[in-house]
């Protein structure tokens, strides 16, 4: 078979070509896994919200009270809902007063207390991320679970479980062999870290 030969211009633009391919190729390649990654992280930041939804709405009806009782409720708690003035020429973070909780909101957040409470119970949670990780794991999502400062020593989380116009949320502090679960009135546009609560001085060893 007779060998055919190129010119030497020739063969390096083919040559060009084929690399310019290939890196063409490599480039869709890395887009195509970016976009994926992409897609799986909002497919499962979605996939925790409907989870935490679900268990808030089967939560919200073993709570739901009376027609009667319910209406006196919701309207005694709509009356405090004003939050804090914020301070002029301020740097600072702006804290505002919680808000009081319905009758249905106090149930549910007996419920999550309790679900919580078991959840750590014997068990010595020392950093944050280890609360974080196992809050997750009980369907509270990554986006609703905030940080907050420790409490001597103990890593301290703010849950967002606010549904609609509610405003409930809670705080998770770690104590020996546990947690201690706190429930209070988040106003709503009102972050929960903003919200201003009184220090638990001497919270329970078991």
């Amino acid at each position: 078979m007779r060998s055919i030969f190129l010119p030497k211009s020739l063969l390096a633009a083919a040559l060009g070509g084929v690399v310019l391919l290939v890196g063409f190729g490599a480039q869709n390649a890395t887009a195509d896994q970016t976009s994926v990654v992409s897609t799986v992280a909002a497919t499962s930041d979605d996939g925790a919200e409907a989870r935490f939804l679900e268990m808030a709405d089967l939560i919200s009806q073993s709570c739901a009270p009376d027609v009667s009782s319910g209406v006196a409720a919701v309207a005694s708690a709509s009356a405090d809902t004003t939050a804090a003035e914020p301070t002029p020429d301020s740097t600072l973070p702006v804290l505002v007063d919680p808000v009081p909780l319905t009758v249905t909101e106090e149930c549910a957040a007996q419920r999550h207390q309790l679900r919580i409470s078991r959840a750590f119970s014997g068990k010595d949670t020392a950093t944050y991320g280890e609360m974080r990780d196992k809050l997750t794991s009980l369907n509270y999502p990554a986006a609703r679970i905030h940080r907050m400062p420790d409490f001597s020593g103990e890593p301290v989380a703010r849950l967002d479980v606010r549904v609609g116009a509610e405003h409930l949320a809670l705080e998770v502090t770690a104590i020996n062999n546990g947690v201690m679960v706190e429930a209070f009135g988040a106003p709503e546009g009102v972050s929960v870290t903003e919200v201003r609560l009184e220090p638990q001085l001497d919270p329970p060893t078991s």
